[in-house]
């Protein structure tokens, strides 16, 4: 099989600036709950990408786990790879893709830890073994192999029982945003892109070409 060969035609919507929100928070929400509607795959999935101190950029997938007018949030070990980029540089960018939509968000703009009552709330909603995860895992950090994550769930399932406590390495980020793209697939390539960027405090619409 030749890769260069596959082709797919996207043809199932379109994104129109008359059909489209001013807000674009509201237009957000209205394709995650279309996506949730329509029983796709991790819908709440997202590519999370970071930069380093030494300029390479990195990428992996997170969960949003909320989002309002303060922006959008994901949980994680702040000792991780992301968690250590963010700290020295706080800005990121996030996106949505949607296959079976043929629809895809980007989002950019400033990460910031969320308060640690936030924190504390979400952590106290996990199942039990996610919360012992959070403590068994030391993230992007090597070990010798999956008997060091399994040694470590046990011990603190021992240690703490019924009732971990929140490990003060784990919490949220909020990435609050300033440039926002939607992005709908369109026949022939020549795709909708609607992008949306602050200024001023408003939110300035304009359509990009494909």
């Amino acid at each position: 099989m030749n890769i260069a060969d596959l082709r797919k035609s996207y043809e199932k919507a379109e994104l129109s600036e008359d059909a489209s929100h001013a807000d674009p928070l509201r237009q957000f929400e209205q394709w995650l709950h279309e996506a949730i509607r329509a029983e796709l795959p991790e819908p709440n999935a997202m590519t999370l990408a970071t930069v380093g101190s030494d300029l390479r950029p990195s990428t992996r997938v997170v969960l949003i786990k909320g989002y309002d007018e303060r922006g959008i949030v994901w949980y994680t070990n702040y000792d991780s790879r992301k968690g250590r980029e963010l700290a020295g540089n706080p800005y990121a960018a996030l996106q949505f893709h949607w296959v079976e939509l043929e629809r895809v968000v980007r989002i950019e703009g400033v990460v910031e830890k969320v308060s640690p009552e936030e924190s504390d709330a979400y952590y106290a909603s996990r199942p039990l073994d996610s919360r012992i995860g959070a403590w068994a895992s030391p993230q992007s950090q090597v070990i010798d192999g999956r008997g060091v994550l399994v040694a470590n769930a046990a011990k603190y399932a021992a240690q703490f029982l019924m009732n971990p406590p929140r490990p003060p390495h784990w919490g949220g980020f909020r990435l609050k945003p300033d440039a926002w793209e939607f992005w709908q697939g369109r026949k022939s390539r020549l795709h909708d892109r609607l992008r949306y960027r602050l200024e001023s405090g408003r939110w300035i619409r304009e359509r990009l070409a494909p």
